[in-house]
């Protein structure tokens, strides 16, 4: 039998048009920061590629920086950003940021380790799936330098309230979007997301994998993270590959091109499959349409992943950076429900994805879930 594919938030299958961009960017060798020939040709393909990101994010040129992938930007725009100030003279204990607690573990980690070294951290606090944004009223000081959140959660596909949440902290404080797995869904400019820095990230898009964007113009205060070769602005050092970042942009304009008709095509999807779903509890509000998340209190649902990909589907219970913890940090934090949290199966939809394959789905988790149950009773 064909697999079944369900796993497109951890990494989405490269489509034809960005395989096709890298290899053809991958046979110009040179080195981009190179003057020869050769290194121009590869710096033409690097700046081509950041020009049709620009584009797409409603940015500058100069304010996409590439990296390795979201985990990367978003570290290099924390932590980064946390560097500038203090080098301005500010002390870490008058630097305060507040951060979605359900993120993404480069958002969450980076936090919790400025807080262990002095800076004034704090989550977000979260009501009924969303941010409280009274809450948030209260939690603003005149130290607050940084908001850290997500346009779509990767775990639950919960959209936030971006605007809303600019609305409440003001201009004058900075706020960094992950929006790694917005783009199939909806539009990722800037102003659209009202935010000061974005990340990115192939991986989630259909891009080949091992590359991301920062989005930070040159008016937000940035310093490296590593030191290096100066490369992308003097921010993120190491020689660019524009064979990626070629697939990259081409990938950007494929999910702009296709936007509409997949947010259709996943929304009535989406509804005719959690129509037949039983005994299944639904994780998250306002979600983006390719990512399903549900909870089966007391399944052991690590192994019930396991049992629908020996059947041969894919499906994931958790963010693949945090498979091998106990339960859905994302979910906990989003219901404050500890056993629907470690009972989680994540489902998201790519391109390819059909009706058929969640029909497949839906009809091996009712065989599992009945093997499952039997062998509980049993022991």
């Amino acid at each position: 039998m064909k697999r079944i594919y369900l796993d497109s938030a951890s990494a989405a299958i490269p489509s034809k048009k960005a395989v096709a961009a890298y290899t053809r960017a991958a046979r110009i060798f040179g080195n981009p920061s190179s003057p020869h020939e050769e290194g121009r040709k590869a710096r033409s393909i690097l700046e081509e590629a950041r020009r049709v990101v620009a584009a797409e994010v409603g940015a500058k040129p100069e304010a996409i920086l590439f990296t390795a992938g979201a985990t990367e930007a978003n570290g290099i725009a924390i932590r980064g950003h946390v560097k500038a100030l203090l080098k301005e003279g500010k002390k870490p204990s008058d630097i305060h940021l507040l951060y979605l607690p359900s993120a993404h573990a480069s958002t969450v980690e980076a936090m919790e380790a400025l807080k262990s070294e002095g800076i004034d951290v704090e989550p977000l606090v979260l009501r009924d799936g969303g941010i409280d944004l009274n809450a948030v009223k209260k939690q603003l000081k005149d130290t607050t330098a940084l908001v850290v959140v997500e346009a779509v959660c990767g775990e639950t596909g919960t959209r936030f309230d971006t605007r809303g949440l600019r609305q409440v902290i003001g201009s004058s404080v900075r706020m960094l979007v992950d929006a790694s797995q917005a783009p199939l869904v909806e539009s990722v400019e800037r102003t659209r997301l009202a935010a000061d820095m974005i990340t990115l990230d192939a991986a989630k898009i259909g891009g080949v994998r091992g590359v991301g964007v920062l989005v930070a113009p040159v008016s937000v205060p940035l310093l490296p993270v590593i030191e290096g070769g100066g490369q992308e602005r003097d921010i993120r050092s190491g020689t660019q590959t524009p064979a990626l970042a070629a697939s990259f942009a081409a990938a950007m304009v494929e999910a702009h091109a296709n936007r509409d008709a997949f947010r259709t095509r996943t929304e009535k999807m989406r509804e005719k499959f959690l129509a037949r779903i039983e005994g299944a509890v639904v994780n998250g509000k306002n979600q983006a349409p390719h990512i399903i998340n549900l909870s089966f209190p007391g399944v052991d649902t690590e192994y019930l992943s396991a049992l629908l990909d020996e059947g041969g589907i894919a499906v994931a219970t958790r963010s693949a950076c945090e498979t091998d913890s106990g339960k859905s940090r994302a979910v906990f934090a989003l219901t404050g429900d500890e056993a629907r949290a470690r009972s989680t199966l994540r489902i998201s939809l790519g391109v390819a994805t059909t009706e058929r394959d969640l029909m497949m789905l839906q009809k091996a988790l009712v065989r599992n879930l009945a093997f499952l149950s039997v062998s509980s009773r049993a022991e």
